[in-house]
């Protein structure tokens, strides 16, 4: 029994040999040539299920993008990064730099989230989410497509003369996309300051603004240029998504593949080939739709965005020859070569388990901020004093951060000592709507109870009767 698995499996290693292309297609990247220098990439127009069901949810990225700085839960933006300010607003709900440590646990989390994702789904976020392809492929691309045509087109109109209509198609094509990266500069402009501030921004002269209005006037060249020139190689050579996916995609991860099985050998048809053929009629259209310029009957590669143009394309072909579908396709390695379909690893059960634990994390944390965060110190340099009724009196500064967008009286109290509390200039500290105050105050305490130099004291923050935070500082009297 062991011997016949034993044979199986070695004629499956085999014919999976066989099968392997040529590996020196990865020592180079499609988009440059042996000279060094860059071979512009004409994609042909992709048509298909995935590409309109990419089209539609890019629709819907895409006025999730434009429309979230104009929604706003109780008067405050849903979602505002003022990173000048340092004032940060997510869901409606204030974050201040003291919020930092939950800032990096959602990176964490997401971080995980993303390793998880990639070890099972391969590159779907960089086919189907990623801001690059979405802008690329479903907003400049398609513009690109209208005015110029298709892909042979603008390869003929790029190598034509400059005449009257190439001129008026190239300008209003550089027109079009200045204005959308503007608009898309002004859209961040507005995660930043709020739509409020940017309406005033807009209207007013730039010179009241120049500071804010150079900023948006310089990320519109750099989105101008990524979408107009750089483009694919904002993919290939800048983003290191790419490059993490050598370590964490394995054969089991579900990337868009070629089935070298039942695609090879490939070749023309012929009804005196069409016996000793695969399925595929090396068309090479999953080649020419491609947006980086790759074969992916290759293998997996690193320029691959997943974008599932090539599987539109093929299926397309796989159609009129009257073959099944599915000869590029969603799949692995392992699911191609040995017709498994395993996606439970024992890496993405560890990568689970530690994304739930984060998960958790996060959530406890988020449920148990409180709505003011306080800093009490001692007066630096400022020593004890030691009062006529047998009080020993202390010198304190607090600040309070207040994360909600509700003005509140706050008030101190000694928690677990007997002593008195005397605010510094009003008996009562004020806190603003999503603001900071500060305040210093004296604490009293009798020197009969204070059993040595440094005693521990514990202080309650209150508004009303509702005890806001705890603090804990330290109370120097003279020795004993």
């Amino acid at each position: 029994m062991e011997t016949t698995e034993g044979a199986q499996k070695a004629a499956i290693k085999n014919e999976n040999q066989q099968h392997q292309p040529d590996q020196s297609y990865r020592d180079s990247i499609a988009t440059v040539d042996k000279a060094g220098k860059r071979i512009w990439i004409y994609p042909k127009k992709p048509k298909g299920d995935l590409y309109r069901a990419r089209t539609w949810f890019s629709y819907l990225l895409l006025a999730i993008l434009f429309g979230i700085p104009f929604v706003k839960v109780g008067g405050q933006p849903l979602l505002l990064l003022n990173v000048i300010e340092r004032k940060f607003i997510i869901f409606g709900l204030a974050f201040w730099p003291q919020d930092f440590h939950l800032f990096v646990l959602a990176m964490i989390t997401l971080i995980i989230f993303i390793i998880l994702f990639t070890a099972v789904f391969g590159r779907v976020w960089c086919g189907w989410a990623c801001p690059q392809t979405v802008f690329m492929e479903m907003v400049f691309r398609k513009i690109e497509y209208l005015i110029e045509g298709d892909a042979n087109k603008q390869r003929a109109l790029n190598a034509s003369p400059w005449t009257g209509e190439k001129i008026l198609k190239k300008g209003l094509k550089l027109t079009i996309f200045y204005a959308i990266a503007f608009l898309i500069g002004n859209t961040l402009l507005a995660y930043v300051v709020g739509v409020d501030r940017l309406a005033q921004l807009v209207t007013h002269p730039p010179a009241e603004n120049i500071g804010l209005f150079m900023a948006v006037f310089f990320f519109s060249l750099v989105f101008f240029w990524v979408f107009a020139w750089f483009r694919e190689q904002a993919c290939v050579i800048v983003c290191p998504y790419g490059r993490f996916q050598s370590v964490l995609l394995d054969k089991s991860s579900i990337v868009v593949s070629y089935d070298f099985k039942r695609g090879e050998p490939r070749g023309k048809r012929s009804k005196k080939q069409e016996q000793n053929l695969g399925d595929c009629v090396d068309c090479k259209l999953c080649v020419a739709v491609c947006p980086t310029g790759i074969d992916i009957r290759n293998g997996t590669q690193l320029e691959c965005i997943n974008c599932t143009a090539c599987i539109d394309a093929c299926n397309g072909v796989m159609d009129k020859i009257k073959k099944p579908r599915g000869l590029i396709r969603y799949s692995s390695y392992t699911a191609i070569a040995e017709g498994a379909k395993k996606l439970i690893t024992p890496r993405v059960i560890g990568y689970t388990v530690v994304l739930a634990i984060l998960i958790v994390a996060q959530i406890f944390l988020f449920v148990h901020r409180s709505d003011v965060e306080s800093t009490v110190l001692r007066t630096p340099g400022v020593l004890y004093q030691e009062l006529d009724d047998g009080y020993v009196r202390n010198l304190y500064n607090i600040k309070v951060v207040n994360k909600t967008f509700a003005a509140m009286p706050l008030s101190i109290r000694l928690k677990d000592r007997e002593g008195r509390i005397k605010m510094i200039g009003s008996d009562q500290l004020t806190l603003p709507s999503d603001g900071i105050a500060e305040a210093a105050f004296f604490i009293d305490l009798p020197r009969e109870k204070l059993g040595s130099a440094s005693n521990k004291i514990t202080l309650e923050v209150l508004s009303g009767d509702k005890v806001l935070e705890e603090l804990k500082t330290t109370f120097m009297a003279p020795r004993r």
